[in-house]
């Protein structure tokens, strides 16, 4: 049994985490506003951007009349025999459940894909490292064509599902930039048929007890400015009792905010039955607009999933202080017993001896 030193030892330890985790989730709480507020920014373009490409697809054919082919290659299906899998999860751990949830969700996916062959396109360190465990990575070689540049070729793959490269650092200081990139070579690998669907896993978030782990499909295109969900997993009641406990202590809203005004404004865009007279041709107008449709989209996703992540970190260390003061409060009680024990013994020894005399 420990004596009471080693109790107060273990004591003053456990209050030393509680305030390494009080700190840690007041951190969280302060970065979950600001990701908060950076979602919150990029929903009126995300709204205005789908609202173009839908007045577009309603005033232009997709389909060419003259010869029928699609107009553009994202909205061509085909069968599913090649799938690109992106996968956003969290650069750093103390987040519960966060990044188990969102892996978890990508290898049931992977696993009721059949035999079809999937290229995992990671954001985040920690899916990056578990997948890295289970899965090989493509390898690529350079090439030269014809005019002399030099570029990356696929060699044979070594697997069902490969990893493609992952995208390092990119949650941590997120620019508009690089994930335009990340679409624009999404969007190639479909044109050039090098896949037949893209898919992104994430954690969707709307306020702190609203937010799901979705797998959403991004291509190809079949109804502008709808969500394309292949399957969702919502929190239990339990977990949103505990994220809403840590949010009224950390003094975060729980209603999800209010962006009413800005999408009945962005959904006045083309509405008016009238037709508009384009300078370009449609082909033009939608290699112009739908990468930016899937950047939007990618951006979307990326800044809702860093704001979960904080949430989720922010919940994990509240349950963390709280542990540590009820394991404080248990160590303090049986401390006391300890003493309380030693000090009763003395007394036995005392009125015996003096009994004995």
């Amino acid at each position: 049994m420990a004596n009471v030193l080693d109790l107060r030892r273990r004591i003053r330890s456990v209050k030393n985490t509680r305030q390494i985790t009080k700190a840690m989730k007041m951190v969280s709480a302060a970065k979950l506003r600001r990701a908060q507020e950076r979602a919150l920014a990029a929903r009126p373009y995300a709204k205005m951007i789908a609202s173009v490409l839908e007045s577009l697809t309603r005033r232009i054919e997709i389909f060419d009349p003259e010869t029928g082919n699609v107009r553009h290659p994202l909205f061509l299906t085909r069968p599913e025999k090649r799938v690109l899998l992106v996968v956003v999860s969290g650069d750093k751990g103390f987040a519960g459940a966060f990044n188990a949830n969102i892996l978890k969700a990508g290898l049931q996916f992977i696993d009721a894909s059949g035999d079809k062959q999937i290229d995992i396109e990671t954001v985040g360190r920690k899916g990056r490292d578990l997948l890295r465990r289970r899965y090989p990575s493509a390898q690529f070689a350079d090439a030269t064509n014809e005019e002399g540049a030099t570029h990356n070729v696929r060699q044979e793959r070594s697997g069902r599902i490969e990893l493609m490269p992952d995208h390092p650092g990119m949650l941590l200081k997120l620019e508009a930039d690089k994930v335009f990139e990340m679409a624009e070579n999404i969007v190639s690998l479909y044109v050039h048929e090098e896949i037949d669907a893209a898919y992104i896993v994430y954690n969707e978030f709307k306020s702190v007890i609203a937010q799901r782990v979705v797998v959403e499909k991004l291509l190809p295109l079949i109804r502008i400015g709808s969500q394309q969900l292949a399957g969702a997993v919502e929190p239990t009641v339990e977990e949103r009792e505990r994220a809403a406990e840590a949010a009224r202590s950390a003094g975060i809203p729980l209603e999800e905010a209010d962006t009413h005004e800005a999408d009945e404004e962005a959904k006045k865009f083309g509405t008016p039955n009238v037709d508009y007279i384009y300078e370009q041709p449609p082909e033009e107008l939608f290699n112009g607009l739908l990468p930016q449709y899937i950047a939007s989209l990618l951006y979307h996703a990326m800044t809702e999933s860093v704001a979960a992540e904080q949430a989720a970190r922010m919940t994990a260390m509240d349950s963390a202080t709280n542990n540590a003061s009820d394991m404080i409060d248990a160590y303090t009680l049986q401390m006391n017993r300890v003493r309380q024990a030693a000090i009763t013994k003395e007394i036995i020894e005392i009125v015996s001896g003096a009994a004995a005399v």
